[in-house]
């Protein structure tokens, strides 16, 4: 049997301070750490877009280990709650290319999958790239790096499968 507790909640000065810890804990290589923290943040200031892009993030940190498909529903929930439309579609193809990556690290079977993932994650670049603000050229830097991925890891669609296109 499984005990339950109820969360306890920050408070509201706090906040800030706890999305600093949440980037920290990321950085160190503590997903789940700072993913709690993260939605710790979100009960009390559930528009906060740091703790909620941090949020995905950490999720996304996730993927190789053994919860990776629960982990990428997860992070795609949260991208649909992003404000701007650039930041949805930036962030959704952050979620596609490390789910790409992903299948790519893992290897056997699921590297047949990494092209989707990072073909999918060039689609929405493109769409963010549409969408960015003056002088932001990160959708084009991520566009490159799967690019350079999928042609030094000669990577194609599946066959059984016609290649991959967002409406």
């Amino acid at each position: 049997m499984t005990e339950r507790f109820a969360l306890k909640k920050i408070s509201k000065d706090g906040v800030e301070h706890a999305v600093e810890r949440a980037e920290h804990y990321r950085l160190l290589n503590d997903p789940e750490q700072a993913e709690s923290i993260c939605l710790d943040i979100l009960a009390v200031d559930e528009d906060n877009p740091r703790a909620r892009i941090t949020l995905i993030l950490s999720l996304t940190d996730q993927f190789s280990g053994g919860g990776g498909s629960h982990a990428a529903r997860r992070a795609t929930d949260h991208v649909k709650k992003l404000r701007g439309e650039y930041e949805r579609e930036y962030y959704a193809g952050v979620v596609a290319e490390r789910q790409g990556r992903a299948h790519l690290v893992q290897g056997g079977m699921a590297r047949t999958f990494a092209y989707e993932g990072l073909h999918e994650a060039m689609l929405h670049y493109e769409r963010a790239d549409a969408l960015k603000p003056p002088g932001v050229d990160d959708a084009i830097l991520r566009w490159n790096a799967c690019a350079r991925t999928i042609m030094r890891e000669d990577l194609h669609p599946r066959r059984d499968e016609p290649e991959m296109q967002l409406e």
